[in-house]
């Protein structure tokens, strides 16, 4: 079993910067991904940005350039780096992994998630 706990949301205005993290507990072994997935009201989830136990990494179109994601396997903790964010970034954030290689919206373990607002 794998426990995920996302934290550094907030509301930042348009332009800014935020920083979320995501600290995992429990054994990942194998092939897997990490993965920030995010969910807008009315909207269905999607893949933010991943990146594989191979290093490889992936972003949405919408987040290329702003957005980076990283990881430090020595604290079990993954992050994403938002740079330049817009009102349309605003979602709920949620961290992932699952095994292999895949970036399916329905597998895996999930984190609580984490509230991002951009707004004026």
């Amino acid at each position: 079993q794998v426990q995920l706990v996302e934290s550094g949301g907030g509301l930042v205005q348009p332009g800014g910067s935020l920083r979320l993290s995501c600290v995992a507990s429990g054994r990942i072994n194998g092939r897997y991904t990490l993965g920030w997935y995010r969910q807008a009201p009315g909207r269905q989830r999607e893949l933010v940005a991943g990146i594989t136990s191979a290093g490889r990494s992936t972003y949405a179109d919408s987040v290329k350039g702003r957005f980076t994601i990283s990881r430090d396997s020595n604290k079990n903790t993954m992050y994403l780096q938002m740079n330049s964010l817009r009102p349309e970034d605003t979602a709920v954030y949620y961290c992932n992994t699952q095994s292999p290689w895949t970036y399916d919206l329905h597998s895996g373990f999930w984190g609580q998630g984490t509230q991002v607002t951009v707004s004026s």
